[in-house]
């Protein structure tokens, strides 16, 4: 018996969507039959490229389409709740960009929308599926460094504000600068990495320094907005894990560093230890990775070998994958993904108020 053709839509023509699209024609059981965008121009080039034979200005319009499984969100965050909310209470399954929602409470609402709907709702989570921290996690899941108990992981910008003055940087929309928007990676890759602790309390500062003079947009820009930023652009977390370990996460969209973008970690062991840098970042397909060991009191430094990832292609193809296992549909209801959120939500609380916050 042939594999069932799963029937989609997306919800966003820019980047992100863009990537959720072509990930989708490349699997030969995906059919895209809506794309919901506000640009028309680039809606009915993207309609016309993916043969998608419905075009809606209004995801609303999308959601409400006959015989549709799932559905990816790639629009603002103060969107994913409203939007996955409502595709789930439609039955379908939900493909949402990070982070999961504005806030935990937003994201509360999703996860239980999806348990009472019995779908899957997933979160592109993409740089924990680098070939290079798959392999690291490989090697620390193998116990080879023994008990992980303190790491640092950041990714860092020097000119990196995705827009000054767009969404990203209106709290109202966004929920966030860099902390929910890059951070929120860097804080799911690691927690990924240490065998996903949990955390039991955050200490973090945010600053915003520069976005508020209009420096630090991308190099694309052609000009900067007047004003119209909101939220910080560096932040820094103390994070206490279960068990006695630590976390310290930094994350900037602007900051006066090295000009090349940075994603990195390192963690040291009771019986090793491990770095991984991405310089680059998301331009480096394989960073440097190193483990620091000692064999019978020698040291026994390596360097692992590590395999491109595949970024929005290897997430949409897994959530295709759960789309066609049914018993795997109750673990995959966005938990993990809100427990992201709420430590994030701490992580503002704690630099609002200046003290150690607990996460529930």
């Amino acid at each position: 018996m042939s594999d069932p053709t799963f029937r989609v839509g997306v919800v966003g023509v820019g980047w992100a969507g863009q990537q959720h699209l072509a990930a989708y024609q490349a699997l030969p059981n995906v059919e895209i039959v809506a794309i919901a965008g506000q640009e028309a121009d680039m809606l009915a080039s993207l309609g016309e490229q993916y043969g998608a034979p419905h075009l809606f200005e209004s995801w609303e319009q999308l959601v409400e389409l006959p015989d549709l499984d799932a559905v990816s969100i790639a629009v603002p965050n103060f969107l994913h709740a409203p939007i996955a909310v409502a595709a789930l209470k439609r039955g379908l399954h939900v493909l949402s960009e990070k982070p999961l929602a504005r806030n935990g409470i937003e994201g509360r609402q999703m996860v239980d929308a999806a348990r009472s709907a019995g779908r899957v709702l997933d979160v592109a989570f993409n740089h924990r599926l680098r070939g290079d921290i798959q392999t690291l996690g490989g090697i620390i899941q193998s116990g080879e460094l023994g008990r992980p108990y303190y790491a640092k992981a950041s990714w860092m910008r020097r000119r990196g504000i995705p827009k000054i003055g767009s969404w990203f940087t209106n709290r109202e929309m966004a929920g966030g600068g860099p902390l929910a928007d890059i951070g929120v990676h860097v804080l799911d890759y690691a927690l990924f990495l240490l065998g996903e602790p949990k955390v039991e309390s955050v200490s973090a500062v945010t600053y915003a320094e520069l976005g508020p003079r209009n420096i630090g947009g991308m190099k694309w820009e052609t000009a900067q907005a007047k004003g119209g930023f909101e939220v910080e652009d560096f932040a820094s977390a103390f994070i206490r894990l279960e068990g006695g370990g630590t976390l310290v996460l930094e994350t900037s969209w602007a900051a006066f560093r090295n000009p090349t973008d940075l994603i990195d970690f390192s963690v040291l062991g009771t019986e090793g230890g491990a770095e991984l840098r991405a310089v680059g970042a998301t331009k480096a397909q394989v960073g440097d990775l190193h483990v620091y060991r000692d064999v019978d009191g020698e040291i026994a430094d390596y360097q692992p070998s590590a395999e491109p990832g595949r970024a929005h292609a290897a997430v949409v193809e897994n959530f295709v994958r759960l789309l066609g296992s049914p018993q795997e549909w109750p673990d995959n209801d966005g938990s993990q993904a809100l427990r992201r959120a709420e430590v994030i939500d701490a992580c503002y609380l704690s630099a609002a108020e200046k003290r150690e916050v607990a996460v529930a």
